[in-house]
């Protein structure tokens, strides 16, 4: 009887795999980091090759901490970085290019031009998605025309879970959370949409089957041979799959290299007029998907890496909150991290990284302070845009992601929403996701009232800021955003 599943859950900075028992615990993990690539200004390109060769290491290491085989695991769950873009070679199994990062923005003239004067909802109505730099379509498009030749021989396209599973299972498929990041996916159809696909002149034949995110794919090989590879995610919603939120009305906020905010609304898709995504959160085989409205922050976590690694303020992710500890406040200084541009709600391609409100008295800590604080100014305004959409109020913030350790953040993120913010046991969500659908798809847990029952909650930070103070330091905020979008 096989105790485990596992999780490949491959991300924008690393690839890590996760061992889980019967009662949700993560009983082992490994993980390692992937080299980023910046050839130009806006480019971000990642090594398809190292990505499936830290999945094998991570995957041996895994299993070695826990004392366990391969065998002993019921199934595999996958989950991604979603929007990033691989084009490989179907008879070679070799990329054909360098992976086109989610938050690359080299398409930003061809989505202006695709955008023409019907502005950027020109496909909003058919995909959920507005036309941005951050999704597959206009990534793949830019290879075809870069690369012509690619529309020749055996050429074909994936998300990073396409990717792994082709790798590991020899198909070439995705579930519906990929699939509705491409801006190539009907919304309502779940299915390739031919008018999507001529408009962006990606050829139908080269994209994956689309299958439902808890579904058995194949059979595994190699570091995994002979295991179920069942259960395929995007990182976001998987997120929101290992919070439980299985219920119309359930939020999550995942705080990792970037900040998405999911909103579980059910069996029927909710257009957003203020700024935020249409999304399928998941699809059971056999049954209707799931939707979700999202909203999408580009820079999170990765605004403290910059910290580490182009300015040098710390030596470690990890000893930013230190250092923001330092100073009793921000100075006055705000950091708006738009190194990708805009995302949720904003949607500015051309919006640049810009920190304000500098004069002799601000140190290192006031930066680190603001750097920090941008991702909880971030999420009022994006958890402020879904409750305009959904007509409902969001009495509680859920979380997870690495950045949930930090707990001057998570008290300044409950502070400056004005509700609580509450942390699970498992802050891991994202690999936690991609491991119960995998045990789902095989029978391992036996539904969602199960799974429901493993959420035990962490750590809950209620608000105490002044609302005076509140409503100051976001007003503050939104006129350093404006000089961004300037």
């Amino acid at each position: 009887m096989t105790s485990f599943v596992g999780a490949i859950d491959q991300g924008t900075t690393s690839t890590r795999f996760v061992v889980v028992d019967a009662q949700g615990r993560i009983v082992a993990v490994d993980q390692q980091e992937h080299r980023q690539h910046y050839p130009r200004p806006g480019w971000v390109e990642h090594d398809a090759v190292e990505i499936w060769q830290r999945t094998q290491e991570v995957v041996t290491g895994a299993l070695a901490k826990a004392g366990i085989g391969a065998g002993d695991l019921a199934a595999v769950g996958v989950t991604n970085q979603r929007e990033t873009t691989v084009v490989w070679d179907r008879g070679t199994g070799e990329p054909l290019a360098p992976a086109i990062v989610w938050q690359d923005t080299r398409t930003d003239q061809l989505v202006d031009r695709l955008a023409g004067d019907a502005g950027s909802d020109r496909f909003r109505e058919a995909s959920g998605l507005p036309l941005a730099t951050y999704f597959s379509a206009p990534k793949m498009r830019w290879l075809l025309d870069e690369r012509p030749d690619l529309r020749q021989g055996d050429a074909v396209f994936g998300t990073i879970d396409s990717w792994l599973i082709w790798n590991l299972t020899g198909r070439h498929v995705t579930d519906p959370t990929n699939a509705s990041r491409t801006m190539l996916m009907g919304l309502e159809s779940v299915a390739w949409d031919p008018g999507l696909c001529e408009a962006f002149g990606v050829p139908i034949e080269m994209l994956p089957e689309i299958e439902a995110s808890i579904a058995v794919y194949g059979e595994g090989r190699g570091v995994l041979a002979g295991v179920p590879v069942a259960g395929d995610l995007g990182d976001q919603q998987a997120a929101l799959f290992g919070q439980t939120g299985f219920t119309p009305g359930a939020a999550k906020n995942t705080y990792g290299t970037g900040c998405f905010m999911l909103l579980n609304t059910g069996e029927r898709p909710v257009a957003s007029s203020h700024g935020l995504l249409t999304t399928v959160a998941y699809q059971v085989a056999g049954s209707a998907a799931v939707y979700a409205l999202e909203g999408s922050v580009a820079i999170a976590g990765a605004a403290v890496q910059w910290l580490r690694d182009n300015l040098g303020l710390v030596a470690s992710a990890d000893a930013v909150e230190g250092l923001a500890r330092s100073v009793e406040d921000n100075g006055g200084v705000y950091f708006v991290p738009a190194f990708s541009g805009l995302f949720a709600p904003w949607w500015r391609a051309d919006a640049r990284g810009t920190i304000t409100g500098l004069t002799r008295y601000a140190t290192a800590g006031h930066i680190a302070r603001a750097a920090l604080e941008a991702t909880a100014f971030q999420t009022v305004d994006v958890l402020g845009a879904m409750e305009a959409d959904s007509g409902a109020e969001i009495p509680t913030l859920f979380v997870d992601g690495g950045m949930v350790a930090n707990e001057l953040l998570m008290q300044f993120q409950a502070d400056v929403l004005g509700r609580p913010v509450v942390r699970p046991t498992v802050s891991e969500t994202t690999a936690l996701g991609a491991a119960y659908a995998a045990g789902l798809a095989v029978g391992f847990f036996e539904g969602f009232d199960q799974l429901t029952t493993l959420w035990a909650e962490d750590r809950r930070w209620e608000p105490s800021m002044e609302e005076g103070e509140r409503r100051r330091l976001i007003g503050e905020w939104h006129t350093a955003v404006r000089k961004a979008l300037a």
